[in-house]
């Protein structure tokens, strides 16, 4: 039978390793989902690292068992500041398209 912590932390992997291929693709467009999909997976951790809780109260005074809130605080502001990021590097992916009239990121077209 598998726990719920080996499946969480399967998952936590497998989408850490998209991330990581992605961002060693050779387009800018891979790179910025790559960043991004990197980003859930931190996003993730972070919010697994509160401990995985099943009926327990979100407020101190109604019971033994409580969800601790920081990392949702902590996750919450890992999403604005990942979106913002995001939008940073679409727009520097953007303007190195412009300049270099490619997407690739070195800004140079493979030779065949």
């Amino acid at each position: 039978m598998i726990s719920m912590e080996l499946l969480v932390a399967s998952g936590i992997g497998v989408v850490t390793a998209t991330g990581i291929w992605l961002l060693l693709r050779g387009r800018s467009f891979p790179v910025v989902l790559g960043l991004s999909v990197l980003g859930y997976a931190v996003n993730i951790f972070i919010f697994v690292m509160g401990r995985l809780w099943s009926n327990a109260a979100p407020i101190v005074d109604k019971g033994p068992n409580v969800a601790d809130p920081l990392p949702q605080a902590l996750v919450l502001t890992a999403i604005v500041i990942g979106f913002a990021t995001t939008g940073f590097v679409i727009e520097l992916a953007l303007r190195s398209r412009h300049e270099n009239q490619s997407d690739h990121v070195d800004g140079r077209e493979p030779k065949p």
